[in-house]
């Protein structure tokens, strides 16, 4: 199948248009069809190699986090799913490969795909959903009448956070650029830093939970918005002792993980605030529950710009400027 990978780590090297082997289909398994895959941040950084220590792929590696498509076989105990249904997903970390035109994943990660959305809509959603979804309700609880600062209001993970955390009810403030803030607005912020004219960190105080998908000093600045108790939870890092015992790495991985966050929680622990990383992992039914809210109109996808195919490298080098308003995706076929 022709499919996009890398053979080596590389920062901002082009991936290769090639040929590589149809995925094995195992008994739970369903083999799908793509017809669309979402572009992240995260691709990038499985290509230039930020997390070959913790995820050791095999390569060459087809990359790719998102999929919506249609289901062309099934496992011998596949009980959900059958050929011919429009499902979407984001696949389990050791088995990723949305670049291509099929891919193979355990019907666990996989939910059907929301009836009245495109494919390339569909494939918007899965992984920056499931993260708002794990960070907002799994990890910090958020209850109804509580404050949020979510950081890049209006990127993938952004765009989809500020929608789910109305819904629950919570005050929601974010930061934008300029061009922005209407958009961010429109989906139901209720307070708008412009970071190009403003300082979040001198005009939001006594919040509950802060979403960061930014770097350290966004996150380090975000210590004075919280009130003790709170919670600052990060996408972007540095990992925590907690996500060192989930992968279950070795000593010496957990031991650099710890030093790599201790700065960070000495200052909270100092705050009585609680820090914490989150690594998304895929979940067909966390993703179902979100096809609910996507089919009662409470959530919408938000998309920017759609790539064929054989532009992969240019849809990874758009998202790689950072000013994508919501998802970019590729249309497979």
């Amino acid at each position: 199948m022709k499919s996009f990978l890398i053979d080596r780590y590389g920062k901002g090297q082009a991936l290769r248009l090639g040929e590589s082997p149809k995925p094995e289909l195992r008994d739970h398994d369903v083999m799908v069809e793509i017809h669309a895959a979402g572009v992240n941040l995260l691709d990038s950084k499985i290509r230039d190699g930020e997390f070959k220590l913790i995820l050791p792929y095999r390569l060459p590696l087809v990359l790719g986090n998102d999929v919506a498509g249609v289901v062309a076989e099934v496992g011998a105990k596949v009980r959900r799913f059958k050929p011919g249904d429009e499902v979407y997903a984001r696949p389990a970390q050791d088995r990723i490969g949305t670049f291509a035109e099929f891919i193979a994943m355990n019907e666990a990660d996989v939910a059907m795909k929301p009836s009245h959305l495109s494919m390339e809509e569909a494939a918007s959603i899965p992984l920056v959903a499931l993260t708002a979804w794990q960070v907002l309700v799994q990890r910090a609880g958020l209850q109804k009448g509580q404050k949020v600062l979510i950081h890049a209001g209006s990127g993938g993970v952004g765009t989809m956070a500020i929608q789910l955390a109305k819904h629950l009810g919570a005050h929601v403030a974010t930061t934008t650029s300029t061009a922005n803030i209407a958009l961010v607005k429109e989906l139901g912020a209720d307070v708008v830093v412009d970071y190009k004219k403003g300082d979040f960190e001198k005009v939001l105080r006594e919040y509950d939970v802060v979403l960061n998908s930014l770097g350290k000093d966004t996150l380090e600045k975000s210590l004075a918005v919280l009130k003790p108790g709170g919670k600052l939870i990060s996408i972007s890092g540095p990992p925590d002792p907690d996500f060192a015992r989930e992968e279950g790495l070795n000593w010496m991985l957990r031991r650099v993980i710890s030093l790599l966050s201790f700065g960070i929680r000495r200052k909270t622990k100092s705050r009585q605030i609680g820090y914490s990383f989150l690594f998304m992992r895929a979940n067909g039914e966390q993703l179902s529950e979100i096809t609910s809210l996507i089919e009662a109109g409470i959530i919408r996808p938000v998309m920017d710009r759609v790539f064929p195919f054989e532009s992969t490298n240019e849809a990874m080098a758009y998202v790689e400027t950072g000013r994508a308003k919501g998802k970019v995706v590729i249309k497979v076929r």
